[in-house]
């Protein structure tokens, strides 16, 4: 399991003596990334809806279906050796140390919503959009991460994604060895970005690992 290695204080200290000497920088940007520096998966989870229901119920009925989807998902992601990074309003981040694990994890969370949405009325049904990307990721402490894959990954989960689609970026399916049949390639654009992502054909139907 993937593990933070220095806080958030750590990295403001070096960020400032970087501001401070700017003729150092090249030494402190391998220090930083001696420090905080992993090769990772990131998971970004985004619930759908959540306007469209807090508009309609309330935020605290949405408060509620939040602190389920964390419930149901944070065991599945530890189940796959990943570790929940943050929660920030809706959408959840956490690290793998394959893509492999997120892979299985996002499956997992989607079947487990899927069941758990037999039983409840419409407006508590859980779905979710989810983003995936793999590379080197600075991990912060407990709670926080930077770097590219992360921000592709959100665009992915937040913007791109649809109810139910895992999608990801093309550093991420790279890693994949087996299993390629069952993805499909995707050409986007967001944010002034050209995107290649790969969605997951049948999420609720595979399982990869």
């Amino acid at each position: 399991m993937l593990n933070a290695k220095n806080t958030r204080t750590e990295l403001i200290q070096l960020l400032q003596e970087r501001n401070e000497y700017p003729e150092r920088s090249t030494t402190i940007d391998a220090q930083i990334c001696a420090s905080f520096e992993q090769d990772c998966a990131i998971f970004v989870l985004d619930m759908a809806g959540f306007s469209r229901l807090t508009l309609r119920y309330g935020i605290i009925h949405f408060l509620a279906m939040v602190h389920r989807m964390a419930a149901i998902a944070t065991p599945l992601v530890q189940l796959h050796q990943g570790r929940v990074v943050k929660q920030e309003a809706d959408n959840l981040f956490a690290v793998f140390p394959t893509v492999e694990g997120a892979i299985d994890s996002a499956v997992d969370i989607l079947k487990s919503f899927a069941a758990v949405n037999t039983g409840l009325p419409d407006e508590q049904d859980l779905y979710a959009c989810i983003g995936i990307g793999y590379g080197k990721t600075l991990l912060v402490g407990e709670n926080d991460l930077y770097g590219s894959e992360m921000n592709l990954a959100c665009k992915l989960g937040e913007d791109l994604a649809r109810r139910g689609e895992v999608l990801l970026t093309e550093a991420a399916f790279d890693q994949l060895k087996t299993h390629l049949e069952q993805w499909e390639r995707l050409d986007l654009s967001v944010s002034g970005l050209e995107l290649i992502a790969h969605k997951l054909k049948a999420p609720a139907a595979v399982r990869l690992s």
